[in-house]
C-alpha cells in the first residue's frame, strides 16, 4: 500500500514539473496588447499570471531574458459576442481573449513554435461586463496559461 501511494505521489509530481528537458531557466517577455478593443490592464495581468503559471507548475527558473526556454507574443484579440441569441435578444454573453505565442527552446529547436490560443467565458447579457471582467479575465488567463504550458512542455 506504501509503495502505491509512493508510486502515486511521484506520478503527480512528474505530470506538474512538465517537460523542461535540460532547461533551467525561463523568461517570458511582456505580452502587448495589439487588439482592437483594448483593456488597459490586461497586458500586465495576462503576462503575470502566464509568468506565475510557469513558476509555479514547474521547476524553471524564471529569468528576465534570455532563458533556456523563452516565451514572447502579444494579445491579439479582446472582444465580447453576444451567445444564446433567441427572440428576446442575447441570453449570454462571451469574453473571448485570443494570444499569439512564441516559443523557442534554446537547446532543442525542434520543440520551438508559433501558435495563436484563444479561450473565452460567458457571463449573463443582465451582467456588467464591467461588473465581471476581472474575474473573467482571471479565468481565461488561467486556462491560456495551461494551454500554453502544455504546449511547451507536454506536448500537447
Amino acid at each position: 500500500m506504501l509503495c502505491m501511494l509512493l508510486l502515486l505521489g511521484a506520478c503527480r509530481i512528474s505530470l506538474n514539473a512538465g517537460d523542461a528537458g535540460n532547461a533551467k531557466t525561463i523568461s517570458i517577455a511582456f505580452f502587448q496588447n495589439n487588439s482592437s478593443l483594448v483593456q488597459p490592464t490586461l497586458s500586465q495581468a495576462f503576462t503575470e499570471d502566464l509568468r506565475n503559471f510557469f513558476q509555479t507548475q514547474s521547476r524553471l527558473t524564471l529569468v528576465p531574458q534570455g532563458g533556456d526556454l523563452r516565451i514572447e507574443g502579444s494579445i491579439t484579440d479582446y472582444r465580447v459576442n453576444p451567445v444564446g441569441v433567441s427572440t428576446g435578444g442575447a441570453q449570454s454573453n462571451r469574453l473571448t481573449i485570443t494570444v499569439m505565442v512564441q516559443f523557442t527552446n534554446t537547446l532543442d529547436a525542434e520543440k520551438d513554435f508559433e501558435t495563436s490560443f484563444s479561450r473565452f467565458a460567458d457571463f449573463p447579457s443582465s451582467s456588467n461586463l464591467t461588473s465581471v471582467e476581472t474575474e473573467l479575465i482571471r479565468e481565461i488567463n488561467q486556462q491560456l496559461s495551461q494551454d500554453i504550458f502544455n504546449k511547451a512542455l507536454i506536448n500537447w
